[in-house]
């Protein structure tokens, strides 16, 4: 039997606008297995953002639980948290949200200072492994939006994450830059043995991925046919 590194059990998040009562996580549950690469999909406000955000200790739910490598968030301190986010966990955003004065190869090296890690990953390696080592000293600036994206797939492994969270990864590319960039996380995926969850509106990269669930009105649907 698979031990998941990713586990939601009855997840729900209901928070107030007003007076009107929003439930944007309905009762989830969701496995992910290391090396497996999951997508989301659904309408804006289905709750995706908020899945994410769950999954990732960013925010904590109103019931149910959430376990990284069999740590649950609920027990963690507000410390516990942030060091487990940092080490554990890896963060792929829409627009990269990388520092605008640092060099390719810095931006790596950058999360290995805020602490001690366990086993990083050698940032000129992962470079030279997402086919950006020959960028290594250029600044975001002077990278297109693929190589971006790129290079923020690179700055997320580099700490050896057991989870990868990526919200949007195509969004601002083109067809065969957001198949290129698709291709490259579900194969790093694979390699490091990473349980990822991939939230996308990208139908054309979806055959990248190992399980397509449907989000609607913050409720999970079963998984889509391959």
């Amino acid at each position: 039997m698979t031990a998941h590194t990713l586990v939601l059990d009855q997840v729900s998040l209901v928070h107030s606008d007003g007076d009107e009562t929003i439930t944007a996580l309905d009762g989830i549950d969701l496995r992910v297995a290391p090396g497996e690469i999951v997508a989301i999909v659904g309408p804006s406000g289905a709750g995706k953002s908020s899945l994410l955000a769950a999954s990732g200790g960013l925010i904590r739910p109103t019931s149910g639980t959430v376990t990284v490598g069999g740590a649950d968030l609920a027990g963690l301190s507000g410390k516990q948290l942030t060091e487990l986010r940092r080490t554990r966990i890896g963060f792929v955003f829409q627009t990269s949200n990388l520092v605008p004065a640092l060099k390719a190869v810095d931006q790596l090296r950058l999360p290995l200072t805020f602490g001690k890690v366990r086993d990083p990953r050698d940032p000129m390696e992962l470079l030279e492994e997402v086919g950006m080592a020959h960028k290594a000293k250029r600044r975001p600036h002077q990278l297109s939006g693929g190589e971006r994206q790129r290079l923020g797939i690179a700055r997320a492994l580099v700490t050896r994450p057991q989870v990868l969270l990526v919200d949007e990864p195509t969004a601002a590319l083109d067809r065969q830059r957001s198949q290129d960039v698709v291709a490259l996380l579900a194969k790093e995926t694979k390699a490091q043995g990473v349980a990822t969850i991939m939230v996308t509106h990208d139908h054309e990269v979806l055959h990248h991925c190992d399980r397509v669930h449907e989000m609607i009105d913050g409720r999970l649907g079963e998984p889509a046919p391959r």
